[in-house]
């Protein structure tokens, strides 16, 4: 075997390889012969087959799969014998076939040599936070108001109430398709309805009727309807107000809280709250740490595995909003909605693997154990949990990556720019997006 190594650009080489002739006819002899013994022929006694005949038959065939493990054999040698570290499959393309070999080119790509740069430059705000009292009441406030019921009021509508009543849509005096229904119930500000339909109807009594004008979005999905200004027709049936359930015991059990009374109620929730609020300013110190890792350092990612993270991204669409049972493929995606952030996820996997290399990480055990025991806590058998992730291979080795890259965000931090800021409880769950977005809209508002 004879082959030269091209360097074209970047992270992509050619092999361009060429297998001699006589280690492939020899080769390919030895299958023959070896056929020869064991075929079945008619007109021919078995094992007395004549070779030209066994070639004639089967010449082309066992020349193909000589090639065929020829190539690969001749490629992992070439690859081994250079060290190369191929990212994904080779492109093989046949180029000469005659009596001085058989020459064919790989064109692959390999993993890019990563130089890690020094993490000083990485800032991190840590946010810093506690659980109030006025926390916890705000949160329970809000799991009553979630376990609400409704019953009827004698009084005019307001947000939040429950209406229970007949509408009849029309436009420029002609009913519209989809635009009526009878005994229909909506919630006061649960927004279901196009924008002045829900507060139109606030200030209503039960057995009145209201004509509202309102006008379709220029975006609804309706075609002939957007931004049309239409007319409802609404007769108001039943007018319900929310009931807060109250703190018994019965609410307190729908929590799985059996014993303590509110007292027992409100240390549970605020245990969940602490551990949601350590979970929060985590994450995102986490994700300041990795797009810090990203930024301060330039990777060329190997199309193959940016093309395998966007098939595992599509197949997580699909699956988040119920496709797969559909049966729809996920291929149907395009690509180019998952390309950007396939490519950050596959040069993040790159510098942790390089932080992991460079700088030994290992997986703490201790610390895996801890992770599992946290989220058993928020069950009412821990034990069980823990012992279901001991006894699940699959589970257990995410559980480990995931603390490995907590301690490669520790590595990073020991060495970044780290400053805390004080902020309250719910500043601190809220996701990085959304307080940019509450920022943004307070400077809109100052203005």
């Amino acid at each position: 075997m004879q082959f030269s190594l091209e360097e074209t650009t970047g992270i992509e080489r050619k092999l361009t390889i060429t297998v001699a002739v006589e280690d492939i006819n020899n080769e390919v002899n030895k299958r023959l012969q070896d056929l020869s013994r064991r075929v079945r022929l008619d007109g021919f006694r078995p094992g007395k087959v004549p070779m030209k005949v066994v070639k004639r038959r089967y010449g082309e065939g066992a020349r193909q799969e000589v090639l065929g493990e020829m190539m690969q054999s001749s490629f992992i040698e070439a690859i081994t014998e250079q060290k190369l570290n191929p990212a994904g499959a080779p492109s093989v393309e046949a180029k000469s076939d005659n009596d001085e070999g058989f020459t064919f080119v790989a064109t692959f790509e390999v993993y890019p040599e990563i130089a890690l740069n020094e993490f000083k430059d990485i800032i991190v705000e840590r946010p810093v936070a506690e659980v109030q009292e006025s926390d916890i009441d705000e949160m329970i406030e809000t799991l009553r108001k979630q376990s609400n019921t409704f019953e009827v009021v004698e009084r005019a509508a307001e947000q939040g109430d429950r209406l229970t009543f007949d509408y009849v849509g029309t436009k420029d005096g002609e009913a519209f398709e989809g635009g009526s229904a009878e005994n229909s119930t909506l919630e006061l500000g649960s927004g279901r309805m196009i924008p002045g339909f829900e507060d139109g109807l606030v200030g209503v009594s039960a057995g009145e009727e209201k004509v509202l004008s309102v006008t379709f979005p220029e975006d609804y999905q309706a075609e002939d309807l957007a931004g049309q200004a239409v007319e409802f027709a609404c007769k108001v049936h039943k007018v319900e107000g929310p009931a807060l359930p109250e703190m018994n015991d019965e609410f307190f059990a729908r929590f799985g809280v059996s014993e303590g009374g509110l007292e027992g109620f409100r240390t549970e929730v605020s245990k969940n709250m602490e551990r949601e609020l350590r979970q929060a300013i985590k994450s995102k110190v986490k994700n300041q740490v990795m797009d810090g890792l990203l930024n301060t350092h330039e990777v060329e990612v190997p199309s193959s595995l940016a093309a395998q993270e966007i098939d595992r991204m599509r197949e997580q669409a699909v699956q988040q909003f119920g496709g797969a049972q559909g049966g729809f493929d996920p291929k149907q995606l395009p690509a180019e909605l998952f390309e950007s952030d396939a490519k950050k996820r596959v040069a993040l996997g790159l510098l942790i693997g390089e932080v992991v290399k460079q700088r030994e990480v290992k997986v703490d055990d201790e610390r895996v154990r801890a992770m599992i025991e946290e989220m058993a806590s928020a069950y009412q058998e821990p034990q069980q949990v823990i012992d279901w992730y001991y006894s699940n291979d699959e589970q257990l080795s995410q559980i480990k990556y995931v603390v490995l890259e907590e301690q490669v965000v520790d590595t990073i931090l020991d060495a970044a720019q780290v400053s805390e800021k004080s902020c309250s409880y719910q500043e601190a769950i809220k996701p990085a997006e959304r307080v940019e977005e509450a920022a943004e809209e307070a400077e809109e508002a100052a203005e």
